[in-house]
């Protein structure tokens, strides 16, 4: 089970599922080769946010990879509401760095 926050949209999960699979992609690589149902523009727009996120990294020249928050998250052990890992081993939640710290940090 995904924990999905809020902010995220049903592109996120394809973007992040593609990533997964492929290692690395561009919006326009993924429209063309993924399952994605989404025009290059919209999967654009979802990769930037999802990098702001931290799910995926930019790695320059409109290339994105993702990110260990973004496979624990396709693993349901992140809840991006929340920014909490979950233990699945032991039913625990423990925090994740909110986000002001994260911005804090860049």
């Amino acid at each position: 089970m995904r924990y999905a926050g809020g902010w995220m949209t049903a592109a996120d999960d394809r973007i992040l599922e593609y990533l997964s699979e492929n290692e690395t992609g561009s919006p326009a690589k993924m429209k063309r080769e993924g399952p994605i149902r989404y025009s290059r523009q919209q999967i654009n727009r979802r990769c930037k946010r999802l990098a702001e996120e931290d799910l995926i990294r930019h790695l320059g020249n409109g290339v994105y990879m993702i990110t260990e928050d973004g496979e624990a998250y396709l693993e349901g052990r992140l809840d991006t509401e929340d920014w909490e890992h979950i233990n699945q081993g032991a039913g625990e939640n423990s925090d994740r760095d909110s986000a002001e710290d994260r911005i804090s940090d860049k």
